[in-house]
């Protein structure tokens, strides 16, 4: 194992051999300039330690949440090989250029919308690309697209902390990253390789949102706990972080996104997370 393998999670090592490790780089020399024509004030990652835990879900709920609140909001699906954004949206065709860029294309309830699969002939191709290439369309996604006026962008990524969480905390001016995770005995382990890797970045951690924290029982109404007890509260206090909501097992919601009308999901679970954002205002 290479010397500097391990520091950029543990975040300290004082190695001279490590001078290339993230950790030892001021993160803002590698920022790239924001597209001409876009004007974000607040761009917000979403990330998990794993994969299998509902993050482009909680991040196309985060999305409607804040839309709901009137705000001008977002979304680039920077998970390449996994674009599913769209689709939850209903947003389908090829994404038009001008002069100034690419034009996201934008969902029924005003949500701009920039994915791979918007770019491609057939949206059912897979994309076989390396780590490099996928670095490179994550940032074209933000320096060629046309974003307009947004309150919030909200950047679903790829699971783990791997090439494309790195460009996106590396390249992108975050204002902090949002970490989903599930009611499972991995819990511990989920949050905290996220929550180091986004210390490590020097990239504030808004807070975690749990994703299958319970099923309601449709007649009685009892929360069933399919996954094991949550021990979120514990772990999230042990780091310090919010919990930003804790999200049910829902059917419907896998309906509408099938469905492609996610701007119509409930969002009242993420109520402490809307108040999170609506403070990065004040």
């Amino acid at each position: 194992m290479p010397e500097n393998s391990s520091c950029a999670s543990a975040g300290s090592c004082d190695k001279s051999s490590c001078e290339g490790c993230p950790s030892k780089t001021n993160p803002k020399s590698f920022l790239e300039a924001p597209n001409a024509a876009s004007h974000i004030k607040y761009v917000i990652g979403v990330m998990s330690g794993k994969g299998g835990v509902g993050k482009s879900f909680v991040t196309a709920s985060l999305a409607v949440a804040m839309a709901n609140q009137g705000y001008k909001v977002g979304i680039m699906d920077a998970d390449i090989t996994g674009p599913s954004i769209p689709k939850m949206f209903g947003v389908s065709g090829e994404v038009v250029g001008t002069e100034e860029g690419m034009i996201p294309l934008t969902s029924e309830n005003g949500i701009k919308i920039m994915s791979v699969n918007l770019l491609m002939e057939d949206p059912e191709a897979p994309v076989i690309w390396r780590g490099p290439v996928v670095a490179g369309v994550v940032k074209q996604f933000w320096n060629e697209t046309v974003w307009g006026d947004l309150d919030y962008l909200f950047v679903d990524m790829p699971p783990g902390t791997g090439d494309v969480p790195l460009t996106v905390f590396q390249s992108l001016p975050l204002s902090g990253t949002v970490i989903v995770t599930s009611p499972q005995d991995l819990v511990s382990m989920i949050v905290k390789k996220a929550y180091n890797m986004a210390i490590t970045m020097n990239i504030p951690v808004l807070g975690v949102v749990e994703n299958f924290s319970y099923l309601k029982c449709p007649d009685c109404g009892k929360k069933i706990t399919l996954f094991g007890e949550s021990k979120i509260d514990s772990i999230a206090g042990e780091l310090g972080v919010a919990v930003l909501g804790k999200l049910p097992l829902d059917s419907s919601n896998a309906a509408k996104a099938d469905e492609g009308i996610f701007h119509t999901v409930n969002t009242d679970e993420l109520s402490a997370a809307v108040d999170v954002l609506k403070g990065l205002t004040e």
